[in-house]
């Protein structure tokens, strides 16, 4: 979709709010991702939500997960990193009432100790993301995580 900016002088108070739900809904995926709050980060989700691992720099097909509990395995995974850092950067969103699209980039710090030794890895990620309201509030509906490129390095300190 191209990007266009919203005239904001017309937005009405509920899409304002639907807005504010939207940005909030991105950064509580993040913030559960880093807190290890499993539960939380499912509930974002619809029961029959799809997400699917894209990397860019490959030409291997997208592992795909169907449904809500299918995630828990893939955020269980988190935990095998000392600590992660998700940074949301710019986002885009196309609303339609109760269903919406949007685009919003992400770098994630992975901080992983193997022994002694600790490595962090850099990814960024371009998350493109179908969303609905169901009873007032906003889900995840279909998530894209589409890798763009990855640094490893050695951490110091």
């Amino acid at each position: 979709m191209p990007i266009s900016r919203t005239v904001h002088a017309n937005l009405s108070l509920a899409e304002i709010a639907d807005r504010l739900a939207l940005r909030e809904l991105v950064d509580a995926y993040a913030h559960c991702a880093d807190r290890r709050d499993l539960d939380g980060q499912l509930s974002l989700f619809t029961a029959d939500a799809e997400l699917l691992l894209i990397d860019d720099r490959s030409a291997k097909p997208p592992q795909q997960f169907n449904g809500r509990e299918s995630l828990r395995p893939l955020f269980e995974n988190l935990n095998t990193y000392e600590t992660t850092t998700h940074f949301n950067g710019q986002s885009t969103v196309w609303w339609e009432a109760v269903r919406a699209s949007g685009v919003v980039n992400c770098l994630a710090h992975l901080v992983k100790l193997e022994g002694s030794r600790r490595t962090l890895t850099i990814s960024s990620i371009r998350y493109l993301d179908q969303f609905v309201k169901l009873d007032e509030r906003w889900y995840f509906k279909q998530r894209k995580a589409v890798l763009d490129w990855t640094d490893n390095r050695p951490l110091n300190g």
